[in-house]
């Protein structure tokens, strides 16, 4: 109940953001956990000659949602494949524009200050730790993904009572600031933007699932000559180095 509840809440906040978003020549519906550095891409990409970009950002399963829905975007860039799997099987992508563009990986936060001693995962599954923060594990892509690592490794069934859910990344991270929750599980990316937050400890390489953001552009899109030219930025070196600059890694583009 309490994850359905938040969902609808978040529903209920995308669509009045979306219907505030100012006029622009380009709208892309980001996940969350792009926020920082596509708010540089865009600035730089505007001061070098191009549109004007606007972007909203949340959870990748409720933006999808909000196009399915025909919320007035011109390109997704979410934080999984599946949720761009769901638009294309409707219809609603342009093919040809869909790149697989980052990768990312998972890391268990503490509150920075007096935080929980945690040194390895099973480690959340401790009676002092009662309280774990992760973006909605029924749904958004963070969370969809600790949840697999976590029944990867046999802890999903200890930590599950512990969760409490988020309505995206940047929520579950929140949550951890405050002191709210003893520990989350978030993007690394979204770890180190934050100074209230410390690393507890990281997943060894290839225990997590794949992590991988695809954008593309949308067939509702207003000028689809405009948004072409901003997905050709994403996939510039230029927007490279901010994507990097943020702790992302660039992937190869894949169809």
């Amino acid at each position: 109940m309490r994850t359905r509840i938040a969902i609808l809440l978040g529903s209920l906040f995308l669509l009045c953001a979306t219907a505030a978003l100012p006029a622009a020549e380009v709208a892309v519906f980001a996940a969350a956990s792009l926020t920082d550095c596509l708010t540089e891409i865009g600035k730089d990409y505007q001061k070098s000659g191009g549109a004007e970009v606007s972007f909203n950002f949340g959870a990748s399963s409720l933006l999808a949602r909000q196009i399915e829905e025909g919320a007035p975007a011109d390109i997704f860039f979410s934080a999984d494949e599946a949720k761009m799997n769901d638009l294309e099987r409707r219809g609603l992508i342009e093919t040809n524009t869909r790149v697989s563009r980052l990768g990312n990986s998972l890391v268990i936060v503490v509150p920075g200050d007096g935080g929980a001693t945690i040194a390895k995962a099973a480690d959340l599954a401790n009676p002092q730790i009662k309280r774990v923060a992760l973006a909605d594990p029924g749904a958004v892509p963070a969370g969809v993904y600790a949840k697999a690592w976590l029944q990867r490794i046999g802890l999903w069934a200890a930590v599950e009572p512990k969760v409490i859910p988020a309505l995206n990344v940047r929520a579950a991270l929140a949550a951890v600031e405050s002191g709210n929750v003893d520990a989350g599980i978030v993007f690394k990316t979204d770890a180190a933007v934050s100074r209230k937050v410390k690393v507890a400890c990281a997943p060894p390489p290839g225990q997590t699932p794949d992590i991988s953001y695809p954008m593309a552009m949308l067939k509702s899109a207003g000028d689809p000559d405009k948004a072409r030219k901003f997905l050709a930025y994403l996939n510039s070196g230029a927007a490279g180095r901010v994507f990097e600059k943020f702790g992302f890694a660039l992937r190869a583009p894949r169809r």
